[in-house]
């Protein structure tokens, strides 16, 4: 079991976590547009609930391939409006923020955010450590290389665990030069890796995981499952179920997903076999 404290709250973890995305962008990869009026947010966020998320995140910069970046000013018009008012409806959730920028992460920290998500592991904005680090903020680092123009120009191959691991240490060290710290990873499965270096990351979550920390995977929707079945990103979910079940099976502890309620029942079918079948728990 692992915790997370937040607003002098604890909250436990006794199996998998689900992550519900709130896309806010209007050029999102799988749902760009759908979510960024209010309305149509908060209903989205109370259908994720009701199905069983146990965090929302929020993103307001789509990082998908070939796609020109948000400004900050557009990014913070686009979340903040949003993530007060899912704030206001439900005080009592989890909200994460995907954001890579600093003066992004502490505005939505200001408006009662939970947690930060950061897919660039603290490498595109030079602060954005020093201000999660002396603030001990919830953080979710992300392995990632290039920068938010480049990053899916790479295709890392080769010894995929090491190079993972190897980034989370020297970032996690940064971090806790200011304290000790509440940090999440994440493997960054779809950003910058070669097809077999993300099925390789699925493979064995505990290479990677450094000094016992919670894992997030994030696969919903994505080109590895694309690319093996000739889907798009629309007709993707039963890919994603399966993925899923492989990386819980691995010891995935948080799910990042589009559909919370086919990853609630990929988590509750899977702790059912590891009952019966307890050599088979990760």
């Amino acid at each position: 079991m692992w915790q997370l404290f937040s607003r002098g709250k604890s909250h436990n973890f006794k199996h998998p976590a689900i992550m519900g995305i709130l896309n806010v962008t209007p050029d999102s990869f799988s749902d760009g547009g759908r979510y960024n009026q209010i309305d149509n947010a908060l209903r989205h966020v109370e259908t994720m609930l009701s199905d069983g998320a146990d965090f929302i995140d929020i993103g307001g910069c789509s990082t998908r391939p070939n796609n020109a970046i948000a400004t900050e000013t557009e990014e913070r018009e686009r979340v903040i409006p949003i993530l007060k008012a899912v704030r206001k409806r439900f005080p009592d959730t989890l909200l994460s923020i995907d954001t890579f920028r600093k003066s992004v992460a502490e505005a939505c920290i200001d408006e009662g955010a939970d947690l930060i998500n950061d897919i660039s592991g603290g490498l595109f904005d030079a602060e954005m450590l020093p201000f999660i680090g002396r603030n001990h903020i919830p953080y979710i680092l992300m392995h990632c290389v290039g920068t938010p123009e480049t990053m899916h120009q790479y295709a890392l191959g080769g010894d995929i665990h090491q190079t993972v691991l190897d980034f989370f240490r020297r970032q996690c060290e940064a971090l806790e030069a200011y304290g000790p710290q509440q940090v999440i990873l994440d493997p960054g499965i779809g950003f910058g890796k070669s097809l077999e270096a993300n099925y390789q990351l699925l493979s064995d979550l505990n290479r990677y995981r450094h000094k016992g920390l919670p894992i997030l995977i994030g696969i919903s929707r994505k080109s590895l499952i694309n690319k093996v079945l000739c889907t798009s990103p629309q007709e993707a979910d039963n890919g994603t179920t399966v993925l899923n079940t492989l990386a819980l099976l691995n010891g995935a502890d948080i799910l990042r997903v589009h559909d919370v309620k086919k990853a609630c029942e990929a988590v509750a079918l899977v702790h059912t076999f590891c009952i019966f079948a307890p050599n088979s728990q990760p």
